[in-house]
C-alpha cells in the first residue's frame, strides 16, 4: 500500500513528464495546433497510474498550466490556452487518460498487438474532443477543423501510439522476468 505522499509523487511526476513531452513541439503550418509529446506522456503515464492516478495526473498537469506556470507546449501557460483553440485537445486528455488506465488495469497494456490499439484508442479520444473544441474556438467548420486539428496529426498519432505500445510492453517483460 503506498502512502499519500507517494501518491500525490506519482500524479506529480505525471504532470511533469507531460510537461516536459510538451516541449517537444513541432508547428504545423496552417493549423493553430501544434505535433507534441503530450499524447505520448498522457497514454504512457495512464497505463502505468491506472485510471483515477492517470486522471489526477493530467488534471494537475492542467492545473498547473492554468495557474500560469509554463508547462504547456512552448512554454504555454493560463486560461487563455485552456480556451482556445487548443484547449479541447488539453481537456482531451483528462477522458483519454480514464480510457486508457482502465484498459491497462485489464492487461491491455501488456502486449503490442493490444497496447498498440489502446493507445492509439487514447490518441484518438484526444483529437477528437479537440477538433470538436477548435470547429467552436476558432469558428471553423466541422471539416475545416478536421482537416486542420486532425489529419496533420494521423502520422504522429501512429508513431507515438505505436512507441508506447513498444515501451509499456518492454517494461511488462521486464517485470515478469524479475519475478520469475
Amino acid at each position: 500500500m503506498r502512502t499519500r505522499a507517494q501518491e500525490a509523487a506519482l500524479v506529480l511526476g505525471a504532470a511533469l513528464f507531460t510537461a516536459l513531452c510538451a516541449q517537444a513541439s513541432i508547428t504545423v503550418p496552417g493549423s493553430p495546433v501544434p505535433v507534441t509529446g503530450q499524447t505520448f506522456a498522457v497514454v504512457l503515464t495512464a497505463a502505468a497510474l491506472g485510471p483515477r492516478r492517470g486522471v489526477a495526473g493530467q488534471l494537475a498537469y492542467l492545473l498547473l498550466g492554468a495557474v500560469g506556470l509554463p508547462v504547456f507546449a512552448k512554454a504555454a501557460s493560463g486560461w487563455a490556452a485552456l480556451v482556445g483553440p487548443t484547449g479541447g485537445y488539453l481537456v482531451g486528455f483528462l477522458p483519454a487518460a480514464f480510457l486508457v488506465g482502465l484498459a491497462a488495469r485489464h492487461a491491455y497494456d501488456r502486449r503490442p498487438r493490444t497496447a498498440v490499439p489502446l493507445f492509439l484508442a487514447g490518441q484518438l479520444v484526444i483529437l477528437a474532443t479537440g477538433v470538436c473544441w477548435l470547429s467552436v474556438a476558432a469558428s471553423l467548420g466541422l471539416a475545416t477543423a478536421i482537416h486542420k486539428g486532425f489529419v496533420p496529426f494521423i502520422p504522429g498519432g501512429l508513431l507515438k501510439a505505436v512507441l508506447a505500445g513498444v515501451v509499456t510492453s518492454l517494461a511488462w517483460r521486464r517485470v515478469q522476468a524479475r519475478e520469475a
